[in-house]
């Protein structure tokens, strides 16, 4: 099993850049996409960003340029790093784990983010 804490959310301005951290225990193999999702208010929740120890990361095209998800193998986190935020940016952010075998998806319980002046 693996178990997600996500930190990090909160109220910021426009143009801001607060960092999200996930905390995963449990094992995490190289084959284990890990990445972010996010849901806004009445809309469906969708991918973020997502990498694999040792990929290349893969971004949706609203963050392209914005947003970076560094890793760090040593103590199972995962960040998002989140620049020149948008009022469009805000939402509930959610780690998770993608186990290909078997097929399981993890997920944190979210963090809110909230971009308004």
């Amino acid at each position: 099993q693996v178990q997600l804490v996500e930190a990090g959310g909160g109220l910021v301005q426009p143009g801001g850049s607060p960092r999200l951290s996930c905390a995963a225990s449990g094992t995490i193999f190289s084959t284990y996409v890990i990445g972010w999702h996010r849901q806004a208010p009445g809309k469906q929740r969708e991918l973020v960003a997502a990498i694999t120890r040792g990929g290349n990361p893969n971004y949706v095209d609203s963050v392209e340029g914005r947003f970076t998800i560094p890793m760090d193998n040593t103590n199972n986190t995962v960040y998002l790093q989140m620049n020149s935020l948008k009022p469009e940016d805000s939402a509930v952010y959610y780690c998770h784990v993608v186990r290909p075998i078997p097929a399981t998806t993890f997920w944190g319980r979210g963090t809110q983010v909230t971009v308004s002046s």
